[in-house]
């Protein structure tokens, strides 16, 4: 097959990011030709030089469209604008594909998805891995009740054109599934993790953390991604307070965001979180390997509970036990697997008693991150869920040939 790919956010694994579509690709682009039309806005990002930006056997076609996460509304908008006209164009110049594969977020990639695909009569297949505009309207992004209800119309028409719908989560399924789509056109395609850079984690790369960052003795937790608006961090960092007389106990955190000056501030008033660089995704998995419980966190508010978050598959193939602070599918996962806790998020009392509870039973905690590790091994292989991916692009183009024999 011939394949374009439309993706705003690539990024590979020498970046402090999840790199999901990196590891696909690199599977793709084994057995089909493969193209992806990006922005160039992550590789200001990278922190080391070990890979290649993107995989080989990949045709790349790079915009320089800036983007970060400290980007206000208007700035993004600019970005997103500046990409999708970018991709239209490249869509339309590039020859023609078999199938057009659109990563979702902005909503407005998939948009130019479905308008190449029109004009050039090919499928097209949509993934969501965000909600949108579900996220950005219930964060206070867009005011307008009229803006609004039209990002809306627009979201539900793109389900409705695409030829399939690939999603991170099952609570992300079955809200597309509540808007009318039928199920046939859905698949849950967990958002994973790369089990190989999880299990080339050595002692010696442990034991260098904990020597270099003053952690031997120490019982460790992690929180690694974004202290962004959304990921709960006030809440994380009052029950850091809450539990600072807790000497055996040290908080790390490895990231940067909206929240990083406040986070610093806790650091240096208490003393009990050290406070890390974003890693490169090649490293990260040292560290979660060395922590003894980490932490997913996010606000109270619905849309988020259906994320699929990269740190909660990164932390159980590390045998590395999770706290939730969502009540969707990710709290259904650890109680059914009892591979983790719930505490509900904005509740920092709460989230410290949990803490406190799960590092003082060892052996527990020890037999939580073994389950945890033995379902990732089952659930979580981004080379099989990549093949899940191949075989969704397979079958919408044998569609799409089907439907013109007839």
């Amino acid at each position: 097959m011939q394949i374009t790919v439309f993706n705003q956010h690539h990024h590979s694994p020498d970046s402090p990011a999840t790199c999901r579509h990196y590891t696909f690709l690199e599977a793709l682009a084994k057995r089909h030709e493969v193209s992806l039309v990006t922005s160039s806005a992550w590789r200001h990002l990278k922190i080391t030089d070990k890979y290649s930006w993107v995989p080989d056997g990949v045709k790349l076609h790079e915009q320089d469209v800036p983007y970060n996460n400290k980007m206000g509304v208007a700035r993004r908008v600019l970005s997103f604008s500046g990409y999708a006209g970018y991709s239209f164009y490249k869509g339309l110049s590039l020859p023609k594909p078999d199938v057009i594969w659109a990563v979702s977020t902005p909503l407005s990639t998939p948009w130019i998805a479905d308008k190449i695909a029109l004009l050039r009569n090919v499928p097209w297949v949509f993934e969501v891995q965000d909600l949108w505009p579900s996220f950005p309207i219930a964060m206070g992004a867009v005011k307008s009740k009229w803006v609004q209800r039209q990002l809306y119309q627009q979201e539900k028409y793109l389900y409705q054109s695409a030829s399939h719908i690939i999603t991170l989560s099952p609570d992300m399924t079955e809200y597309v599934a509540g808007l009318g789509i039928s199920r046939e056109k859905i698949s849950t395609n967990l958002n994973g993790t790369d089990l190989e850079l999880a299990g080339q984690v050595t002692e010696e790369s442990m034991e260098l953390l904990r020597h270099k960052y003053n952690l031997a003795g120490k019982q460790v937790v992690l929180y690694a991604g974004t202290y962004g608006r959304a990921n709960d961090i006030p809440t994380l960092l009052k029950a850091a307070a809450e539990l600072a007389t807790e000497q055996h106990m040290q908080f790390v955190f490895t990231g940067g965001g909206y929240y990083e000056p406040q986070v610093q501030e806790v650091a240096r008033k208490y003393g009990n979180i050290t406070m890390l660089p974003p890693l490169p995704r090649h490293q990260i998995f040292s560290l979660f390997k060395l922590a003894d419980l980490s932490i997913v966190s996010f606000n109270d508010l619905p849309v988020l509970a259906t994320n699929s978050p990269a740190k909660f598959y990164d932390s159980l193939a590390s045998g590395t036990p999770v706290i939730v602070t969502n009540p969707g599918w990710t709290k259904t996962f650890v109680e059914k697997y009892n591979c983790g806790w719930y505490a509900p998020a904005e509740q920092p009392s709460l989230l410290a008693a949990t803490i406190k509870q799960a590092l003082a039973d060892s052996e527990s905690l020890k037999a939580a991150g073994a389950r945890g590790a033995s379902i990732a091994a089952a659930q979580f292989d981004r080379q099989k869920l990549a093949l899940q991916v191949e075989e969704v692009l397979t079958k919408v183009v044998q569609a799409k040939k089907e439907l013109y024999l007839q």
